[in-house]
């Protein structure tokens, strides 16, 4: 189906359009830009297959650009394209133009993949047809022409597509939670807190679901939520109705509670969510058991890419485990981080460009650690020293980009190691 041309920017795509940045985002606005027969050419300076860089007189040809969330707002390119008098947009906020449809926003720290998945997933076996759309890795841009208006989009939103919204304006938002995280993007933790809150300042007030930690971070802020927005996610007393789920306990306990509250406030029936819920299963590299050799269990979590989701994995342990962390800096507390996790460590394995400071903080709390060249050095390490009935856990904590192509790249190799173990 050929997506109507907004009136917001009917005039502006009469020009061909800029597209900066090569990669999912930026393809998705490709086919956008060609199913409505509007042109687009892409600038990345990364791709041979596009244009390397973008100047001012690059710029003048164009009254639109659209940029994928790898670009920061302050980024040489959109300023630019700004001092050039062009109409910049982020590669969701343009596609929401074109959408009629409904549509969940999801945002938070961590667990936000695994509700935009399990909430689409619930819609569907409900009868209702729901896609998981932006930060999953199905863009946005590529929903709208691809499936129909009548569709619920169930869209996961990071603060890189936050901070720059001025169009998309979500039916509901959903806030699972929050803690430190992309601090090598936004100035400090306020600023992080304030690119997600602009979330909600563009949704319905009736329409806001907000976990008990964001909560208490707008408190201390002096942020005002609506009593309607605030959702009680932590300290629970289990769920029967939940067992065998991996709902059953935290993290994800926290994004069904979510769920729930979004669920019952439309008039859903509570007990089609806690069937969804068991026939649910998450996305790889997820805390997903890999195999268990010599007495040893293994476990896959590379999609921790932050500090409260490794936490959240090592709590599930009921002893010390052999940790595998390490990779691109984001940020933060590094030593604040140690300390907290101290006591589930027997023995930390440290890889990528943090192993150094890492190192010299599990020493000065006691944590016996190895620096490791190699993810494969780490996953050898940790298995020589690892006895019957003990864990060794991926949950890296930084992001991959250093050693790999991604985090479901890094979360494969080490499956691949394990198994060839």
């Amino acid at each position: 189906m050929t997506p109507s041309i907004p009136a917001a920017v009917a005039a502006l795509l009469e020009r061909p359009v800029a597209i900066l940045g090569a990669g999912v985002s930026g393809a998705g606005v490709q086919a956008l830009l060609a199913s409505i027969g509007a042109a687009g050419t892409v600038y990345d300076e990364k791709s041979d297959g596009s244009a390397r860089n973008f100047t001012s007189r690059d710029a003048a040809s164009y009254g639109l650009v659209v940029f994928s969330p790898g670009f920061p707002p302050e980024h040489r390119w959109l300023m630019t394209a700004l001092d050039a008098g062009c109409v910049c947009l982020g590669e969701l906020d343009f596609a929401s133009l074109f959408w009629k449809g409904d549509l969940v926003a999801i945002t938070g720290t961590n667990g936000k993949t695994t509700l935009t998945e399990f909430l689409a997933h619930a819609l569907n076996a409900s009868g209702q047809p729901a896609f998981a759309t932006g930060n999953v890795g199905y863009p946005f841009s590529r929903l709208v022409i691809e499936h129909p208006v009548d569709a619920i989009a169930v869209c996961e939103v990071s603060s890189f597509q936050a901070e720059t919204l001025i169009h998309l304006r979500p039916t509901a938002t959903i806030w699972t939670n929050f803690a430190e995280d992309h601090l090598e993007r936004h100035a400090d933790l306020n600023a992080y807190f304030a690119a997600k809150w602009r979330l909600l300042d563009r949704t319905p007030s009736g329409a806001l679901f907000v976990g008990s930690s964001v909560q208490r971070y707008g408190r201390e802020t002096r942020r005002n939520l609506r009593s309607s927005a605030c959702i009680e996610t932590e300290n629970l007393a289990p769920d029967p109705e939940l067992a065998g789920t991996i709902f059953a306990s935290y993290p994800q306990r926290e994004d069904f509670v979510l769920a729930a509250a979004w669920w019952v406030r439309n008039d859903r029936p509570i007990a089609a969510l806690h069937a969804a819920a068991r026939t649910f299963r998450p996305g790889p590299h997820r805390l997903a058991r890999v195999t268990e050799k010599d007495g040893v269990t293994y476990w896959n979590d590379s999609k921790a890419t932050n500090f409260h989701a490794v936490e959240a994995a090592l709590a599930t342990f009921d002893a010390p485990v052999l940790w595998i962390g390490g990779g691109k800096a984001k940020g933060g507390d590094l030593a604040g981080f140690i300390r907290r996790i101290a006591h589930h460590l027997r023995h930390a394995y440290l890889i990528g460009e943090t192993k150094p400071l890492l190192a010299a903080f599990c020493q000065s709390t006691g944590v016996p650690a190895t620096p490791c060249a190699t993810l494969a050095d780490a996953v050898k390490a940790a298995r020589a020293a690892a006895h019957p009935g003990e864990h060794v856990l991926l949950s890296p904590g930084f992001a991959s980009f250093d050693m790999f192509r991604g985090y479901d790249d890094r979360g494969r190799q080490f499956e691949t190691l394990v198994e060839n173990l």
